[in-house]
């Protein structure tokens, strides 16, 4: 017999929205089970790392049937699930679905389009208000639930993910688990550094032309692996037009999830 759960997993996964009752149920759910895990999240390998998906469900079902459904296969999403594409409802709740079913299969962390200030303006909050009747409720219990989402997580001790890039006042991965995740972004500092920051061919650290977050370069880059004992930085938030991208002689790996992004 299929559980309440298992049946909305069905739902979602046709692209059709839940009642508002269920995405409530569903997100103080999903709080119970975040609420437990760390700023870093440890993630045993094999598991299938991904980029952006931006609300482009259809993309991301087609990331299931070539990577293997979850449970089958575990996954680590290294955020931005909503914003800009048409379906990021039914996106994010999928993979809170997800979450919430199989804990221990799929890794969601945070990125800088899981905020509040940023989905009222790139789209995720105008489509919550036109699939729920005008209705903000389900927006805001997705934005307590981001409150909630990791900022990182590290693969078998080897290999650190993130959604932005590093920070100038981090320079361990034991300073990101101290910081008091449980918040909207903020503009500046640490946690916002994670969710913004890009690599570029730079030395040191340079301005970010988004106007939050740095670029940073390989100096950089090869000092915190060196420092922290990890061989690979991966991680999101740029696009990257072969899915991937390699940089400082493979110590960062740039992984995008979107294609067509924006439908393009």
């Amino acid at each position: 017999m299929p559980s309440d759960l298992d049946r909305q997993i069905e739902q979602l996964s046709r692209c059709e929205p839940i009642s508002e009752e269920q995405v409530k149920r569903l997100c103080l759910k999903a709080r119970e089970i975040l609420i437990e895990e760390g700023n870093v999240q440890a993630v045993d390998s094999p598991v299938t790392i991904c980029g952006d998906i931006h609300g482009q469900f259809f993309d991301l079902m087609e990331l299931f049937k070539v990577g293997g459904f979850c449970p089958e296969t575990n996954y680590l999403f290294m955020g931005d699930f909503v914003d800009r594409g048409f379906y990021s409802v039914e996106t994010f709740l999928l993979l809170l679905a997800l979450k919430v079913r199989y804990p221990e299969r799929i890794t969601l962390i945070r990125g800088n389009h899981e905020s509040r200030q940023i989905t009222q303006v790139y789209g995720f909050y105008d489509e919550c208000q036109r699939k729920f009747g005008g209705s903000a409720n389900v927006w805001r219990w997705c934005c307590e639930v981001f409150d909630y989402l990791a900022l990182g997580a590290v693969v078998d001790g080897r290999v650190f993910c993130v959604h932005g890039g590093l920070s100038p006042s981090l320079q361990s991965v034991d300073q990101i688990r101290a910081i008091d995740r449980k918040q909207e972004v903020p503009h500046d500092g640490p946690m916002c550094d994670l969710l913004w920051s890009d690599p570029d061919d730079i030395k040191g650290w340079g301005l970010s032309p988004r106007g939050a977050g740095f670029l940073f370069g390989a100096d950089i880059t090869k000092a915190f692996a060196h420092a922290n004992a990890i061989d690979l930085i991966a991680r999101a938030h740029q696009l990257a037009m072969e899915g991937y991208k390699l940089m400082f002689d493979r110590t960062i790996v740039t992984v995008w999830s979107a294609p067509n992004y924006c439908y393009r």
